[in-house]
């Protein structure tokens, strides 16, 4: 009878201590959700805007991992209606870099202000921080479809909270050794300077995603 309260408080004593314990915090997961600059188009996925930001913010002593869900191709549109199924409960914070394709088609900056606020207004449901990756219209489109292109972004961060950067590209134009052939995608040292400039607006968003 002895032995048997002994091992019951040697039991105790061991929850007591696995309880007081505090569990290891899982990494806080970002979802890059965009188009082909996300996606890493023409590069080896390591050399991807998500595999570089990830590498990046580990670096500087950050617990994160980077989805990315970047899809070639896509418009503002087409992110929004695959936003559900690339929204894992997991997801702690998003970065949406979306809209180039709809300026580079002319798409109707109507269009594209909605779909971007149809993603905006499920992520702000879900209570998720958002950092959006601004894109300006080429200027070959003539003033009034730049300037309403243009708006969009700032328009959007205010309206939803958001963390903005304002130009995703900066950096990038008319430097032929950041930029693919075929001008419009960057190569890996292009990756680089996006990453290297966007990076304190991330870990902004890192903190505003800590509970």
């Amino acid at each position: 009878m002895v032995q048997l309260a002994h091992r019951i408080a040697a039991a105790l004593a061991v929850l007591a201590v696995l309880m007081a314990t505090p569990a290891l915090a899982a990494p806080l997961k970002i979802l890059a959700f965009g188009d082909s600059l996300t996606a890493g188009y023409g590069l080896p996925d390591t050399d991807s805007f998500a595999s570089k930001l990830q590498a990046a913010l580990k670096a500087r002593g950050h617990d994160v991992v980077v989805v990315n869900s970047g899809v070639s191709g896509d418009t503002a549109s087409d992110g929004a209606a695959r936003l559900d199924w690339s929204l894992t409960d997991d997801i702690g914070a998003v970065i949406v870099e979306l809209g180039a394709n709809d300026a580079l088609r002319g798409v109707d900056p109507a269009v594209t202000r909605q779909a971007l606020d149809t993603i905006l207004a499920r992520l702000s449901e879900k209570k998720l921080p958002v950092l959006l990756a601004g894109m300006y219209a080429p200027r070959n489109l003539g003033s009034p479809y730049v300037d309403e292109f243009d708006r969009i972004y700032g328009d959007l961060a205010k309206q939803y909270d958001a963390l903005l950067y304002p130009f995703f590209l900066d950096g990038l134009l008319g430097q032929a050794a950041l930029n693919q052939p075929d001008g419009m995608h960057p190569t890996a040292a292009g990756v680089d300077v996006i990453v290297e400039r966007i990076i304190p607006s991330v870990e902004d968003l890192i903190a505003k995603a800590a509970p």
